[in-house]
């Protein structure tokens, strides 16, 4: 238990912080584009505002996403792998199954919040930076999860 909490929190942390710069980036560039002029301090006081703001709704949704995927992970390479399963491997894995976790996050939301929660995920751009954050959440944990565990892996 204490392998998977050492890969999953700096993971999630990476993740939401990753996922929350981009939402922001995605609004500001939106209004620099309208003409508003916003300064370095202003772009980095609004990211960190943002971030505490977005902590206890997406930071939660981020996380449980996240545990879903790599429980999913858990199960497919326990049970569904016949063939050892390689670090690289693993990492891949853990990477695609975080990236797409917020991808079925977010097209969720829509139906059942009847709104996009997170402003800069609205356009396809936006929408693929959040998974990309994901995925980088993902191939930490993934990383981390090969050199934290207990069990070996093989190396080829």
């Amino acid at each position: 238990m204490w392998s998977f909490i050492k890969s999953f929190l700096p993971a999630w942390l990476v993740a939401f912080l990753l996922a929350s710069s981009l939402h922001t980036f995605q609004v500001l560039d939106a209004l620099s584009n309208l003409g508003v002029v916003i300064t370095p301090s202003e772009w980095l006081s609004t990211a960190w505002k943002d971030a505490i703001g977005l902590l206890p709704t997406y930071g939660i949704i981020i996380a449980i996403a996240l545990l879903l995927a790599f429980s999913v992970v858990t199960i497919i390479r326990k049970y569904a792998m016949k063939q050892k399963v390689t670090k690289p491997r693993v990492i891949a894995l853990t990477s695609i199954a975080a990236a797409s976790s917020i991808a079925v996050a977010l097209l969720a939301m829509q139906p059942i919040l009847n709104v996009t929660l997170i402003a800069g995920a609205r356009g396809f751009d936006g929408f693929l930076l959040q998974c990309f954050a994901g995925l980088i959440g993902g191939f930490i944990y993934g990383l981390l999860r090969v050199t934290n565990t207990s069990r070996p892996l093989s190396t080829r």
